[in-house]
Parts: structure tokens; sequence; C-alpha cells
């Protein structure tokens, strides 16, 4: 999965962002670049997040911004990683809201886009990677994680 950002340049590392919506409009700019999404969707994502809470961080440290299935602009089902030095609040009264590691879904094929979510969830239970992706630099600490973390398991 990390060796599949860096192919098809769905990545970006940055210092920071201004705020919670500045990160979201960020993490989307990978898969903007390929036409993988309209610019449209970052805003979809941030007008969900106005309005149910931030429920795209799904740990500490790590969010998953998303759209309903079937959001306009979405024309491929893919994942989007962007990594942050400095983690953006999105609840200043919950620093377990706070993220740094984005991982963006796209989805109109229903079934890749489950696989993803399978392969993504199988990656953030491993303490050891989430914790070294913290630690990432660039897309070759992405390939050097994917090799030292996934390759045996992904087959």
């Amino acid at each position: 999965m990390l060796r599949e950002f860096v192919e098809k340049k769905h990545y970006l590392f940055a210092e920071e962002a201004k705020d919670w919506e500045d990160a979201i409009i960020m993490s989307c700019k990978s898969l903007e670049a390929d036409g993988t999404v309209e610019s449209n969707y970052a805003h979809d994502i941030v007008e969900c997040v106005r309005k149910y809470g931030p429920y795209i961080v799904i740990m500490p440290k790590i969010a998953m911004p998303h759209s309903q299935e079937g959001a306009v602009g979405v024309n491929k089902t893919a994942i989007g990683f962007m990594k942050l030095e400095k983690p953006v609040s999105f609840d200043p009264n919950d620093p377990e809201k706070d993220a740094q590691l984005f991982f963006t879904l796209a989805s109109c094929n229903p079934e890749q886009h489950l696989n993803n979510m399978m392969r993504l969830s199988e990656m953030l239970m491993n303490e050891e990677l989430v914790a070294e992706l913290l630690e990432a630099k660039g897309p070759e600490d992405l390939l050097r994680l994917q090799e030292k973390y996934l390759d045996n398991k992904e087959g």
C-alpha cells in the first residue's frame, strides 16, 4: 500500500497546515493532481466535518478524510497519504483529535474501496509501523517501511 502511494504520486509531506480545513484541502491535492478527484471533493469533506464533527480522526494522530459514498467529483477509487510535521487540531479541547497522518479516501468502486479500507486498517493496527510513519520524511521512507512491514504480508 505504501508503495502505491509513491508509484501513483499520491503523497504529500508538509511542515504544517494553518488549520484542519487547510489540512484536508492539502490532503486531497495529490489525488486532484492526477484526476482521481475533482477540487470540490476537499471542500465537500470540510463541509462534512463542519456538520458532523471530527469523525475523520479515527485514532490519535491519524485522520481519514472522506466524504459520503458516491460523492460528486470522485473519478477513481484510491487513497492519498499526507504527513504533517506539526499536528493539526480538529478539536482544541481534545488533544486526541490532533492529526499528523492523513489517509484520504476516494471511492467510486465499493469493492475496491472495502479492500483499501481493510488493507489500511490492518496497516494502522501495527503500532511500530504507525510510529515510523510519524517519523517519515519522504517517499523513500514509505518504500523502506513497505519493505520492512508489508511486503511479506501483502504477498
